[in-house]
């Protein structure tokens, strides 16, 4: 796994503003923005405002803001409109695709999903 602190994590310049991004949906403990090469129609990342570089570390640090990341997400998916119809998915380690090395969900809907890809 390749380790990224705050200070050069694409990230956490998000959260703290030094980068701008397409904002749809916020909580004390987490962001929720849109991908910049979305996947979906609807391609949403949500992001913990506390750095861990995988959601299994940020489940051992802090269940709150383990469980904030995917509430977060259920609200994103309802603001847009597919709150019954979205895929939620967690690249872990670079052999599973993570390629930002802070915990986070990709929220994917608006097309349709067969089993290993969308159509």
């Amino acid at each position: 796994m390749t380790s990224q602190t705050p200070s050069d994590c694409l990230f956490c310049k998000i959260v703290a503003g030094e980068i701008p991004d397409d904002r749809v949906a916020e909580s004390d403990r987490s962001i929720a923005f849109r991908d910049i090469k979305p996947a979906a129609p609807v391609h949403v990342l949500v992001v913990p405002r506390r750095h861990e570089p995988t959601v299994g570390a940020l489940a051992a640090a802090s269940d709150e803001d383990l469980a904030d990341i995917f509430r977060l997400a259920a609200r994103v998916a309802e603001q847009e409109g597919v709150p019954d119809a979205y895929r939620m998915i967690v690249n872990t380690g670079t052999a599973a695709g993570q390629t930002v090395f802070h915990a986070h969900v990709h929220v994917l809907a608006g097309a349709a999903f067969t089993e290993g890809r969308m159509v």
